[in-house]
């Protein structure tokens, strides 16, 4: 008998980069919720048997989710519920609005029962308020019946091309401690090896390749693809270009000449790819990281290489949008490993 695919539901869903990690790993995504509906249009189109719903989970119960899409159990609840605002008191997190989201997962968790959850956050929830908010989220999970362990990942220690740190908390049911996967590379990939294959200009969407893959991590982006999607290029203003342009491969705003240091209020601003090294994180699109040798930022389809999204994922929505949906996700290889590896413990 053909044994059936442990099944998933992504809270706050956006694009779906967490939970097509799981896909990958051989588990079935039943739906994905998020209140934005270019992520949902993007999830939908990129998860061809789940079911996307734009739902406030500010509003809406795990009761009436259920009912709406007849989903009655589910093997594992997944998602990043938005934690800035969490507001402490004392030794704990107090009931406040903005913890709200957070308490809306903990109620799914709740009420579902799944036999594991995996809850993705930024890395500072771990220090947030000296601890305590990661103390109250294992308590609160703790006295649903999970043992939870939680743990700050590096996405290039495992073979994605950004050094960006999430923190991710992982319950599991019978008091077996999930062990997190140790890191699969030494030898991180850099954003060279990421995007060199894709062009300096736009590329209308479905073009043919311009060049061959140049090593094994793009052969794998390219495995099912069709043809180049969402490289459409950024057209800076004459300004802006001679800036980029006086700032080297992995340069900042230190490279610019002392006048121009204080033309962007931000730290990260002028900002160039490093040609040798994973990429920085990669933000929502607010235009300060520049390619390590062309002129521009990156394009929509060049942040989803460093993310590690394959190129047949396609992004629904404007240029804007998109970038966003990217900047949001979780890469799909770091998902990807982490699903594996709690296949044991289901």
């Amino acid at each position: 008998m053909m044994k059936s695919k442990p099944t998933v539901i992504d809270l706050f869903c956006g694009c779906g980069g967490l939970s097509y990690g799981f896909i990958e790993a051989g588990y079935e995504v039943l739906l994905g919720v998020d209140h934005w509906k270019d992520a949902i249009v993007t999830f939908e189109n990129s998860h061809k048997n789940a079911k996307g719903i734009i739902a406030d989970l500010f509003k809406e119960t795990p009761r009436e989710i259920s009912k709406q899409t007849g989903i009655k159990e589910v093997d594992v609840i997944i998602g990043g519920p938005p934690c800035q605002g969490f507001s402490i008191a004392g030794k704990r997190i107090i009931d406040d609005e903005r913890n709200q989201l957070y308490k809306s997962f903990v109620s799914f968790v709740d009420f579902y029962k799944p036999k594991a959850f995996i809850m993705e956050n930024v890395p500072n929830i771990i220090s947030m308020g000296k601890g305590v908010v990661k103390d109250s989220i294992v308590e609160d999970f703790k006295k649903i019946g999970y043992t939870v362990v939680y743990k700050v990942l590096l996405a290039s220690d495992y073979g994605i091309p950004q050094n960006r740190k999430r923190a991710f908390f992982v319950g599991t049911k019978n008091n077996k401690e999930f062990v997190f996967p140790e890191p699969t590379t030494k030898k991180h990939i850099t954003s060279k090896e990421a995007i060199s294959d894709l062009p300096k200009d736009t590329l209308e969407d479905g073009s043919k390749y311009t060049t061959k893959p140049q090593n094994e991590f793009q052969k794998l982006m390219r495995k099912n693809s069709k043809g180049v999607f969402n490289h459409q290029i950024t057209i800076h203003n004459e300004k802006t270009i001679e800036i980029i342009s006086m700032v080297p491969d992995g340069g900042n705003y230190k490279n610019l000449p002392k006048e121009l240091h204080h033309t962007r209020k931000v730290n990260i601003a002028w900002t160039r790819l490093n040609s040798q090294k994973p990429s920085f994180t990669i933000d929502t699109g607010h235009n300060h990281h520049f390619h390590y040798e062309f002129n521009r930022v990156p394009t929509a389809r060049e942040s989803a290489r460093l993310q590690s999204f394959p190129d047949d994922y396609i992004f629904k929505g404007g240029k804007t949008s998109q970038l966003k949906q990217i900047g949001n996700a979780v890469p799909p290889l770091l998902a990807k490993t982490i699903a594996e590896e709690l296949i044991k413990y289901i």
